[in-house]
Parts: C-alpha cells; structure tokens; sequence
C-alpha cells in the first residue's frame, strides 16, 4: 500500500445541497480533485510519457453530513492493481479527528496515452505507485 495522499478544505455555500449538507456530487468531485492531485505528486519529475486514469467505477458511503464552514480532510491511497484496473480509497473526516464523514472506493482504468484503449499498467507505474 502507498502511504496517505492529505489535503485539508474548508466546506463552503457552493458545495451545499437544499438540506444545507454538502451535495453528494460535491464528495464525488472531491474524490477526483485529491486523486488526480495524488498522482501529479507521485509523478513530479516523471520524464517519460505515462497513461492517463479514467473512473470506471465509484462506490461511496456516507457516514456523517457536512456543513458550511466545517473543516475536512481528505485522505487517500492505492490499495491494489490488477491488470489495467486500479483501486484507490479517500477518506474524508473531520478536520483534526478520526470522525469519518464519508468514504469512497474508486476502481480506475489505466489508459495508454496514444490509442485511449485500456492497457496493462506498466512496471514504472507500479513502481511509481507503490514506491517499489
């Protein structure tokens, strides 16, 4: 497993949904923002061309609502590989807390650069995501 990928937010009006929650669009876009962040750190310095991470599937657990001015933070990490597929979890909690507000398990899809056809995720990739 790769070590925890962190960011921290503060909830604010536009991420509200009519029950004044955070809209759960808004946790799914999330989950994207601290994914592709993740990798973008991963990969600083990467000279070589890399495939591109498309969702192929999101499963998301609400625990706790959030609301406007509360403070969370986002973690997450890879858990697996497999073939061309890849799962990556976030967790987002109360700031400064182990209170988990909702969690996420996201499966992506390697896709070569050149084709946008799935592909096998290639050693430097593995290496690079679990720092073998």
């Amino acid at each position: 497993m790769n070590e925890f990928f962190e960011h921290k937010l503060q909830v604010n009006i536009s991420h509200l949904d009519n029950l004044k929650h955070v809209n759960n669009v808004q946790y799914l876009q999330w989950v994207q923002d601290i994914s592709n962040a993740h990798w973008k750190k991963l990969t600083e310095g990467v000279t070589y061309s890399i495939g591109i991470w498309v969702v192929r599937r999101h499963k998301i657990t609400y625990k706790r609502p959030a609301k406007l001015n509360d403070w969370l933070t986002l973690k997450t990490y890879v858990t697996k590989t497999e073939g061309f597929l890849s799962e990556r979890r976030v967790h987002i909690y109360f700031k400064d807390t182990s209170i988990l507000v909702t969690q996420c398990e996201t499966e992506w899809c390697y896709l070569n650069p050149k084709t946008l056809k799935p592909e096998l995720i290639p050693e430097e990739v593995l290496r690079i995501l679990f720092k073998k």
